[in-house]
């Protein structure tokens, strides 16, 4: 899967949650003033979204990010909160332009009072502890922002033991634990050798449950395809819900325009990938790559209309006790892989290019490692992208069926069940993920298998390389047999 931040836009994922909401004002700038926001603008929201929510738009308004022009504005959605259009908006018009002073990322940072000691972390660690920092803060400059962040999302970080036993057995699982751990360690090492050291900045109990929090918004929320971005948060943009009808990331764009009344400056620019009517919901494409299981724990949802977000990964390995280590080793970096390899397998699919002959390379043994001598390291990925032998492709067929039982076993129920459920309804947001999720890993699972068991009931009507050799050589006739010389 991607590296922790290579990540798109977010989503208000649930209902706004928030424990406390604070009366006094300040602006982004460093002498507060009143807000000055028309009343009509203030009319416009939905009486029913959350007073800090309210807030949070007056602020904007008085920091001139958004005017009586800008064509979204905060809305109660069935995904909780998003952006809908005030008035008809053309697909790829510009709805949302924020200066970058409201920017979160890791150059804000750096020019803040923690900035020095945030030098040298990992860019994700610095804006985490930056979150946690202003959240605490009653002064803080971000704090409209702060009290409409939500306290969690749906992603699998934040589940109980007893909801993680939902995925039993799955992918998802086994990466969320990885995950958690990840962040586990990293909490460790940054609360020694920065937070504990630095009092000062940090006057305030941090706890792994904070550390969390803040790693799951910015898993969430951040925008990550801008072109000199890694990792930016964007308040009011990242209110912007994903839909599956939207088919292109091309939506959000860094570019120079007016920041103030007498400033140019960087602006986040967010267009719409859609038509919409006055009403209609904005909606963007956080990543047409993930997989439901990186969508669950990314963000906290699936798309389970969606076979194509069904997936599993078939981790490959040359093993180094193989005999041939350091040949196959070679051949296979030689072709742009590694000792090991992971083929993300989708529903409906067909399989990953490079899939079999790797595993035909792994299971290169006996006579058919004459393959691997240096006269034929040219050309020998071409000979394995067709059957090596007999051998070889039972081998492989016999390894990949194992491993689909295998991990077939360890889910606690059926498809048919799993389905049964789905049809029924009434499932809450983790358990709707849970059974969307061990299911789609489970029909991959049986794709995968149905595949190579075909395959094994052709052993004996593929065309091997010994074959194919003499056919060279011109040594078997079109009907397959072998032409022999008898002596004079």
């Amino acid at each position: 899967m991607a590296s922790v931040f290579s990540l798109p836009s977010s989503s208000f994922l649930c209902p706004l949650k928030t424990t406390r909401f604070r009366t006094k004002f300040q602006s982004l700038h460093s002498s507060p003033k009143p807000f000055l926001i028309n009343s009509l603008q203030l009319k416009e929201l939905d009486p029913n979204i959350p007073e800090p929510v309210q807030t949070f738009w007056k602020w904007l308004c008085d920091e001139g990010v958004v005017s009586a022009k800008t064509p979204v504005k905060p809305g109660i959605v069935p995904e909780g909160l998003g952006l809908v259009a005030k008035r008809d908006i053309a697909k790829g018009e510009t709805v949302l332009e924020v200066p970058r002073r409201f920017w979160i990322n890791p150059d804000a940072v750096a020019d803040t009072e923690i900035g020095n000691v945030c030098t040298g972390l990992k860019p994700w660690i610095s804006v985490a502890l930056f979150l946690l920092r202003e959240k605490w803060r009653d002064d803080s400059k971000w704090k409209y922002y702060m009290a409409v962040l939500p306290e969690s999302t749906d992603s699998t970080i934040y589940w109980s033991e007893e909801e993680l036993s939902e995925i039993q057995g799955t992918q998802l699982l086994s990466t969320t634990l990885s995950v958690k751990d990840y962040v586990q360690n990293e909490f460790q090492k940054v609360e020694e050798e920065v937070i504990l050291p630095n009092k000062q900045l940090f006057p305030f109990l941090i706890t792994l449950d904070d550390f969390f929090w803040a790693f799951g918004m910015l898993r969430s929320r951040a925008f990550s395809r801008l072109r000199n971005q890694n990792l930016i948060l964007v308040p009011l943009a990242d209110l912007t819900n994903h839909n599956a009808r939207v088919t292109t990331e091309d939506h959000a764009h860094e570019v120079r325009g007016p920041a103030g009344l007498f400033s140019w400056d960087l602006l986040f620019s967010l267009r719409s990938p859609l038509k919409l009517k006055a009403g209609d919901q904005l909606f963007i494409q956080y990543d047409l790559n993930k997989s439901n299981a990186d969508m669950a724990l990314d963000y906290g949802f699936i798309e389970p209309s969606t076979s194509a977000r069904d997936a599993f990964t078939l981790t490959l390995e040359i093993s180094e006790s193989d005999d041939f280590y350091e040949d196959k080793l070679d051949i296979a970096e030689s072709n742009g892989l590694g000792e090991t390899a992971y083929f993300d397998i989708k529903l409906g699919q067909s399989l990953p290019r490079f899939l079999i002959p790797y595993l035909r390379l792994v299971a290169l043994s006996g006579t058919d490692a004459f393959l691997l001598e240096s006269i034929f390291r040219n050309a020998v990925w071409g000979h394995l992208e067709l059957p090596v032998s007999r051998a070889n492709e039972e081998l492989i067929c016999k390894v990949v069926r194992d491993a689909c039982k295998s991990a077939l076993s360890a889910y606690h129920t059926t498809i048919e069940e799993d389905e049964r459920l789905m049809e029924e309804g009434n499932l809450s947001s983790r358990l709707q993920i849970a059974v969307g999720i061990r299911a789609g890993e489970k029909k991959v699972l049986q794709q995968i298998d149905d595949i190579f068991r075909e395959r094994e009931l052709e052993l004996d009507e593929l065309e091997y390389y010994q074959e194919r050799r003499l056919k060279d050589l011109g040594l078997v006739v079109e009907q397959g047999d072998i032409i022999f010389w008898e002596p004079k």
